[in-house]
């Protein structure tokens, strides 16, 4: 009732999976990951206890082959099951027992792991493997674009309801105190997917770190523009305001809107934020 993807990005050391469902909160329940051991999707009749001890076999050194043999010895029910491992190095497996709906099954690649029950057919896992393999940009970027790939192929033959994003990576979670580098879930929604590509955006504009071409002086029509919207937004009240106020307004919007991340020295601004405040 489940189709996901995991996947690793070897240069920036991400682990990832990417799932939706027909089922109330799938991301707690399908995703595990640990930043320097690997991820898991474990689905179909899922044994969550699959998350845990995978993870700990790799962090131990073991391959996700290695891995996926452990896990279904000892599992009575294993041929219920279906799972995909990215061990520490990015190497794959994949696992749908001859118990699982049809349509069911998976497929690994370089760096990934794509499988799905209850489907309409595999082109849904098909696709799911040829756009990861296909589209550049972040680990999140891929895993998504599978993701919405594999729905449109088909998807889960009973409908939509849930979809999660979860990627780790070390010190990659806020402040860097853990490895939760993204933890995005739509727990029900008449589309999910499309919904967590939208909170994926939010995500970015909100923890993305500001990009250089992005950042523009305080001046100009650029200046009008922050002038006029901070005053509509209640931030300026003085009609000739010193640069001094001016700052102390937009710095109090960033912190009450949470951009701390994209907070500029005095005379600078991310235009993402700007952009932000005209739709506000």
């Amino acid at each position: 009732m489940t189709f996901s993807i995991v996947g690793f990005d070897p240069l920036e050391k991400e682990w990832g999976i990417a799932v939706q469902s027909k089922f109330l909160g799938v991301g707690a329940v399908v995703p595990w990951a640990k930043a320097g051991a690997g991820a898991v999707a474990t689905q179909s009749y899922a044994n969550t206890a699959y998350g845990p001890k995978a993870l700990e076999l790799m962090e131990q050194g073991k391959t996700a082959q290695e891995t996926l043999e452990l896990l279904l010895a000892d599992d009575l029910d294993r041929e219920m099951r279906q799972v995909g491992l990215i061990d520490s190095k990015g190497n794959a497996a994949t696992f749908t027992g001859k118990a699982c709906y049809d349509w069911a099954g998976g497929v690994t690649g370089t760096h990934f792991a794509a499988q799905g029950n209850i489907l309409v057919d595999e082109k849904t896992v098909d696709a799911m493997a040829h756009v990861f393999t296909e589209t550049t940009g972040t680990l999140a970027d891929k895993l998504l674009a599978a993701l919405d790939a594999g729905q449109e192929a088909g998807g889960d033959s009973r409908g939509k309801q849930s979809a999660a994003l979860y990627i780790v990576k070390e010190k990659g979670g806020y402040g860097g105190f853990n490895d939760r580098f993204m933890d995005l879930r739509v727990d029900d929604h008449q589309d999910p997917i499309k919904e967590l590509l939208r909170i994926y955006q939010l995500q970015q504009l909100y923890f993305a770190p500001s990009k250089p071409e992005r950042i523009a002086e305080i001046e100009g029509e650029i200046k009008n523009q922050l002038l006029h919207h901070l005053t509509r937004l209640n931030y300026l009240s003085s009609e000739l305001p010193s640069s001094e106020e001016i700052f102390k307004a937009l710095t109090a919007f960033i912190h009450t809107e949470n951009f701390e991340m994209r907070e500029q020295s005095t005379g600078l601004i991310d235009l993402e934020v700007l952009e932000y405040m005209k739709q506000s």
